[in-house]
């Protein structure tokens, strides 16, 4: 084995310090290129993480909205609800107040034909009444009422005649 005098005209040590020279540029040329892919990846996660961030705001909204529409929603079906019964309940009582209103109607046309047919028949009884007492009286005068006690009847009618005037 050689050994030199002063130990940086060994071979061995400019290999040494050659390889720790290489190793340097290339470890600060691995170092930069790690840092930045580190950096790269670190910015992506942080992209990733706002997106995700983003999204679940724009979820939230969406969701806070969906429920606004649903409330909505109710309270309208609610509204439409009670409006129908309102409807419901007008309707009927205007059919309930039409059917009393028709009712009363057709039962004073009742009553009005049934006065009618009472006042007729009233005045067809009398007509006959009238007409049997005119038949019973031309056959009681025709039987009864001879021509001496028709003048009687006369004369004593025209006696009576101041009397009754004075009377009235």
């Amino acid at each position: 084995m050689h050994h030199y005098e002063h130990f940086w005209l060994d071979p061995k040590f400019w290999v040494a310090v050659s390889f720790v020279i290489f190793l340097l540029l290339l470890g600060r040329t691995i170092w930069s290129k790690a840092m930045h892919a580190l950096d790269a990846r670190a910015e992506g996660v942080r992209n990733e993480l706002a997106e995700a961030t983003r999204l679940r705001a724009e979820a939230e909204a969406m969701r806070k909205q969906a429920e606004a529409d649903r409330a909505a929603a109710l309270a309208e079906a609610e509204a439409m609800i009670t409006r129908a019964r309102a409807e419901a309940d007008r309707v009927a009582a205007a059919a309930t107040a039409e059917a009393e209103a028709s009712a009363a109607r057709r039962e004073r046309m009742a009553m009005d034909r049934i006065a009618a047919a009472e006042a007729s028949a009233i005045s067809d009884v009398r007509q006959a009444a009238a007409e049997i007492a005119a038949a019973a009286a031309r056959s009681v005068i025709a039987e009864k009422l001879t021509a001496e006690a028709d003048a009687g009847m006369i004369d004593k009618a025209v006696a009576d005649l101041p009397r009754a005037l004075r009377a009235a």
